[in-house]
């Protein structure tokens, strides 16, 4: 009897196990990011833009989160296929044609966890997150986005963590689109996957194409921004802190309130893009702004 007792305690941990190593495996394999996974020029750049806009109410700026991205991705193509945002269901609901816990999400019978568990149930991010998702019909662009955005004071409230979200705080973000849907989330933890790669195939700058320009305009330059000072002397003394480190065309740019550094200037968004993408660790905050 004793023996039988013994055998059944080592059955049921082998048991146990089993069921433990197939959950982790099933879990690894669910929340992994396709390696070919990286983001538009489009999405790069109202990354930045919503960068901008908290900077000109004095937020300090937020990282580039791949997994929060892959996210935003997954999302927006499901609301474009799938369509769960019915007359009952709004844009923050999943359908139940993806690997994905499927929910309807309303004002009147919220299932907010469904929602804000979505990071951690499909990446490596093992945090909650938070949606602003947007339906344009018409066609939209970054700016025309951020436009709408800072018009919008539910929006501003959440962008600045103000209102219902003055417990929040910032850390990261995602942003996902395509040719209707705009998706943004949130993160309050750094996410360990860093930044998205920046997609730079042909049939990419295709796509971005329709929405972006990449081509050299007379009247168009972007900057490489890296800082912002209220005394232009702190800036004056950055910018020869940068050309020390090896930026020639490290400068200045004086706004209503305060003065930008950048690193660096470029005709093009592609070419902006592709030197931001390659600049060392100690310059990831870098950001891009047209003028």
């Amino acid at each position: 009897m004793l023996k039988l007792f013994f055998d059944n305690i080592k059955l049921t941990a082998l048991l146990t196990l089993v069921i433990f190593v197939l959950t982790v495996n099933e879990m690894s394999a669910q929340k992994a990011i396709p390696e070919n996974f990286c983001v538009s020029l489009d999405e790069q750049l109202l990354f930045d833009k919503i960068n901008i806009l908290l900077e000109e109410y004095g937020n300090k700026s937020l990282d580039f989160s791949k997994s929060l991205s892959y996210v935003a991705e997954l999302h927006i193509n499901d609301l474009a296929a799938n369509h769960p945002d019915t007359s009952v269901c709004n844009l923050s609901s999943w359908s139940d044609k993806g690997e994905w816990t499927p929910c309807c999400h309303n004002p009147y019978v919220p299932k907010q966890d469904c929602m804000w568990d979505k990071p951690k149930e499909l990446t490596p991010y093992t945090y909650r997150g938070y949606e602003l998702v947007a339906y344009f019909e018409d066609g939209f662009t970054p700016d025309s986005v951020i436009k709408l955005w800072s018009e919008s004071k539910q929006v501003l409230d959440m962008l600045l963590t103000n209102g219902n979200f003055k417990q929040k705080k910032w850390i990261c973000i995602g942003v996902g689109l395509n040719e209707e849907y705009v998706s943004v989330w949130f993160g309050q933890r750094t996410d360990k996957m860093g930044e998205p790669d920046f997609c730079t195939t042909n049939s990419e700058l295709i796509v971005t194409d329709t929405i972006i320009s990449t081509t050299p305009s007379d009247n168009i330059t972007y900057y490489l921004i890296f800082g912002s000072f209220s005394n232009p002397k702190d800036a004056k003394e950055a910018v020869k802190r940068y050309k020390k480190n090896g930026f020639d065309e490290a400068g200045t740019l004086k706004g209503e309130t305060n003065t930008r550094v950048y690193l660096g200037f470029y005709t093009t968004l592609k070419e902006a893009m592709f030197v931001k993408q390659n600049l060392a660790h100690t310059y990831r905050d870098a950001w891009i702004y047209k003028k």
